[in-house]
């Protein structure tokens, strides 16, 4: 894979900070092509909710990597850092510079870092792992992983599926014991991508009031109906499920809450979300931060 250096920037910040607006700006100055690294922008058909670019921002500046697969499809860092190679080598034949822009932590270390040893994608396994996750559960599924492997099980939230389900392929085509192709590269030298971060931050006061302002937003410009179509025409695997804002509205729209407690629900969670956002930045310890 190439390696990045002063022809390419990433700029991210939590949720709601205002980075698709300034990646646009800074794509224009920089004569930049945008790469997206957003883990939910990648789904064809969930626009509202991930804030995915316009068709008129995207006229503005080229955009790489949204829309890539429905959203019944299990996408992972990996998959995301293979397509992210690709496009980078086309830019780079291009002459074009590269602005990555997004706010998925794992996507940007995996870009900045690399998966050391990582196993690769069996896709047979993969969905007996998935058909096994939803007959079980997540919570239970973890449970499981922990039994065996109590040290990834720790590393990993008990609904995070995604990372569940690579836990166990990583066992079963690496052996059980396998513990480096789980970790991530922290050597500076083994950087695949060394390029410049800047992370756009606000005080926690205004950054949870444009949460909760973006949150409702989402709602009157019908993600509720956007949910509703991606679940007739493609389903909801177990990724896209979780995406703050679907999953409260994949409630709803089954009857299991209303639709303000979904409005309420999604706008906590995304809370949350930040709060972990900001938590993965600052372990970029060469991170630019920009005041807002």
């Amino acid at each position: 894979m190439p390696e990045l250096a002063s022809d390419c920037i990433i700029l991210t910040g939590p949720t709601a900070s205002g980075k698709t607006a300034l990646g646009i700006r800074l794509a224009r100055r920089l004569n930049a092509d945008i790469l997206s690294a957003d883990s939910v922008a990648v789904y064809r058909g969930l626009d509202i909710g991930s804030a995915k670019p316009t068709l008129k921002e995207q006229a503005e500046s080229p955009h790489h990597l949204l829309d890539l697969v429905d959203t019944a499809t299990l996408f992972t860092a990996s998959d995301w850092l293979l397509a992210a190679s690709k496009v980078i080598q086309d830019c780079r034949k291009r002459g074009r510079r590269i602005l990555i822009v997004g706010g998925t932590p794992l996507y940007l270390r995996c870009l900045r870092d690399g998966l050391d040893d990582f196993a690769p994608v069996d896709h047979a396994l993969r969905h007996t792992l998935t058909d096994e996750l939803k007959r079980l559960g997540p919570e239970a599924f973890h449970k499981k992983l922990a039994k065996v492997r109590p040290d990834l099980a720790a590393a990993i939230h008990p609904n995070d599926s995604k990372r569940i389900i690579r836990a166990f392929e990583i066992m079963q085509t690496a052996g059980i014991d396998h513990k480096r192709s789980w970790t991530l590269a922290d050597n500076p030298e083994k950087r695949l991508f060394p390029c410049p971060i800047l992370v756009i931050d606000h005080p926690r006061t205004i950054l949870n009031s444009q949460i909760n302002q973006r949150v409702e937003a989402m709602f009157e410009s019908g993600i509720l109906e956007e949910t509703e179509a991606a679940e007739e025409q493609y389903g909801f695997g177990t990724t896209a499920a979780q995406a703050a804002g679907y999953k409260e509205s994949l409630a709803c729209i089954r009857g299991e809450i209303t639709k303000q407690e979904a409005i309420s629900k999604t706008k906590q969670r995304t809370r949350q979300l930040a709060k972990r956002q900001r938590t993965w930045f600052r372990s970029f310890s060469d991170a630019v931060w920009l005041s807002a």
